[in-house]
């Protein structure tokens, strides 16, 4: 549909009208006075379900995280739950994470559920999105929703919703919903709250959950192992904070420094210019913090602690921060070697990982002989096959963007459980004389070296759309056909669920669901994709390049031609 001034125009006079408080209309009066730019952009389209649910900036108007779209969303959600389950009453779990208005848009969330008769329970106080899945499980419940804008800027706030396996929602449900909530009006919204159906709860799942976490990442280190290893945190002034102290206590850490200035969750985010551990200057303080006290490992997670960051010591005793790809690397083989090692392989196990992520971790499955699973950007994809493959067994995956899961008693990333596999590995490998970065480079030189770079270019707004639009238009429609002077030989495209084989023109069907995302495959093996955020203003361009590595020894020398390939396929997507 063309967004016209028409149309915009015809949102903003319904969002006038009595069905809306006195307070939204006030506030779209002052724009239109004061910034009518402003007001279109928080009309011109509808909030959306993307990779990570419905995100973006709150505020009033359609295109806004607010009440009415938040209560609109919900009163779709309710009117699927009491249509698929006319026989029982459907049971919601909510939690919500540090961000400005999380508790009170909580609130809203719960009095539309309990308005339709529908049974709720809601978290005391902020707790990290992996518990929410946990709880939905723990719970019974039918599904469940987290208060969170993840990563994003101080002005964004979110909602994502789980269903019954405690995964997000996926098809079918997602679309069902999705119909639901777009065939009503805001009129139709119920929001007089029924107090005796809302259940506040909090440590009946806290213990259970820590428990739970510490059973599935803690395994093999010797309690002088752990005593032996330092430890830095910060939650970035998020969620973690309720939960990985306690975790790590529970897991036999005791050497524990937490960054006391970003200890207190603050939906501003004071300390830091993005509360994204994937930043480098997000962990700064840390760092800071890490290099006083000698630790072993720094781990820095996102506000709704679903990501974690960490720094480890490398071969010459300096700390190393290492990309999501590179952490997923070494926390998978260190589960495959495990399960080697003490359980023995029945054939039945898999690992996953995404389609932008690092081609690495095929590698990892082949070396060990399991099978590797590769779906759509989105962890949600990846909790979607423990539910599509039940006879088989997920041992752990994860994605470049920071993001892992071990086991599927959760059903989503989770940086709890992987904070603590993240300290396992540090004690362990250093009890046994090597270190998690020396198994990294040992893994390297094993299956090659693979050097990955993210660039994401911001473009805001309804012209940065446009841009977004444009910009796949013409890869579509003009694809490059060479990057760093390699021919390109394999064209994936997922919107239209084709790879194209340049060589000899032959075409493949893709068997996964369809979505906006290019990929070019070259002959020496590089892989550039292309994608616009799901749940950002933003366009990303994932580069990933291999080479072997000979010796450890020659680990500078090979990671300086890697970073000059990526700088030139930088240039020829000219986002250099």
């Amino acid at each position: 549909m063309q967004i016209t001034d028409s149309l915009i125009d015809t949102k903003i006079a319904e969002w006038l009208t009595p069905v809306f408080d006195k307070n939204t209309r006030k506030e779209i009066e002052t724009l239109q006075q004061t910034d009518v730019e402003y007001l279109k952009e928080s009309f011109y389209k509808d909030l959306e379900f993307g990779t990570g649910g419905m995100r973006g900036t709150m505020g009033v108007g359609t295109n806004r995280i607010n009440k009415y779209t938040l209560g609109k969303s919900t009163q779709g959600l309710s009117n699927y739950l009491l249509q698929q389950f006319p026989n029982e009453q459907p049971k919601a779990v909510i939690a919500y994470d540090c961000r400005n208005n999380s508790d009170t848009l909580a609130q809203v969330v719960a009095d539309v559920f309990s308005a339709n008769g529908i049974k709720v329970y809601l978290f005391t106080s902020l707790r990290p999105t992996p518990e929410l899945s946990f709880a939905v499980k723990e719970l019974g419940c039918h599904c469940g929703i987290v208060l969170t804008a993840s990563h994003n800027p101080p002005e964004y706030n979110g909602y994502k919703v789980y269903w019954q396996d405690g995964g997000q929602l996926v098809p079918p449900q997602d679309g069902a919903i999705i119909a639901e909530i777009n065939g009503l009006n805001y009129a139709d919204i119920k929001f007089d709250t029924n107090p005796e159906l809302i259940q506040k709860i909090d440590q009946e799942i806290d213990t259970p959950f820590i428990a739970n976490c510490v059973e599935n990442g803690s395994f093999i280190a010797s309690q002088a192992a752990k005593d032996d290893t330092t430890i830095v945190f910060t939650s970035l002034h998020g969620t973690s904070i309720t939960a990985i102290p306690a975790t790590l206590e529970k897991a036999g850490y005791s050497n524990v420094h937490i960054v006391k200035e970003q200890e207190k969750p603050d939906g501003n985010f004071p300390t830091v210019v993005s509360p994204n551990p994937e930043e480098p200057e997000a962990l700064t303080m840390a760092m800071e913090l890490a290099a006083e006290v000698q630790a072993d490992i720094v781990i820095g997670t996102d506000p709704d602690c679903d990501r974690l960051g960490i720094a480890v010591r490398n071969n010459d005793g300096e700390l190393q921060l290492l990309n999501g790809n590179q952490t997923m690397i070494v926390m998978t083989w260190f589960l495959l070697q495990y399960y080697k090692d003490t359980k023995g392989f029945q054939g039945n196990e898999f690992i996953a990982s995404t389609i932008v992520s690092t081609p690495m971790m095929k590698n990892l499955a082949d070396a060990f002989g399991v099978t590797y699973k590769e779906v759509l950007t989105g962890f949600k994809w990846i909790a979607k096959l423990i539910k599509d493959y039940p006879n088989e067994n997920f041992i752990g995956g994860g994605e470049e963007s920071f993001g892992f899961m071990v086991g599927d008693f959760v059903r989503d990333k989770d940086a709890v459980t992987s904070t603590i596999l993240a300290c396992e590995i540090v004690a362990h490998t250093k009890s046994k004389g090597s270190s998690f970065y020396k198994e990294l480079l040992a893994l390297y030189q094993t299956h090659g070296f693979f050097k990955e770079n993210l660039v994401s270019l911001v473009k805001k707004g309804i012209k940065g759309a446009e841009e977004i639009k444009q910009t796949m238009i013409d890869l579509r429609n003009n694809p490059p056909t060479h990057f760093n002077n390699e021919k390109i030989v394999l064209i994936e495209d997922y919107q239209t669920s084709i790879a194209k084989n340049i060589q000899d023109d032959s075409e493949q069907a893709i068997e996964i669901p369809k979505s906006n995302v290019l990929i070019f495959y070259t002959e020496a093996g590089s892989k550039i994709a292309a994608r616009p955020s799901g749940t950002e203003p933003k366009i990303k361009f994932y580069i990933s390049v291999s080479e072997p590595l000979p010796t450890v020894d020659d680990f500078n020398a090979v990671e300086q031609q890697l970073v000059t390939k990526i700088d030139q396929i930088k240039r020829d997507l000219h986002i250099s």
